[in-house]
């Protein structure tokens, strides 16, 4: 059974940072690209950064320059650094494995992130 459990998330004040976490099990981590996903209020879910097996990384453009995404495959875990924080920031973020750019497995519980200005 797959899991997807993400940690991290908190109420941040605008220029401010975060590391999100999210830990995989039921999966053969390191062979997966991973992403880092968010839904804000209203809007719907989108994909914010994403890392390949061979650790090649790709941003959205609202997020390019502030956020990293890294992976650490002996603890099945992908991270995701987010600096510069600003309150169009504010969402749930999840991570999920992906087939492309599609998620492959149920989503988790997300982390919630709040930016305040």
């Amino acid at each position: 059974q797959v899991q997807l459990v993400e940690s991290g998330g908190g109420l941040v004040q605008a220029g401010g940072s975060l590391r999100l976490s999210c830990a995989a099990s039921g999966i053969i981590f390191s062979i997966n690209a991973m992403g880092w996903y968010r839904q804000a209020p209203g809007k719907q879910r989108e994909l914010v950064a994403d890392i390949t097996s061979g650790r090649s990384t790709n941003y959205a453009d609202s997020v390019k320059g502030r956020f990293t995404i890294s992976r650490h495959n002996a603890k099945n875990t992908v991270y995701l650094q987010m600096n510069s924080l600003k309150p169009e920031d504010t969402a749930v973020y999840y991570c999920n494995a992906l087939s492309g750019v599609a998620p492959m497995y149920r989503w988790g519980k997300g982390t919630l992130v709040t930016v305040s200005s």
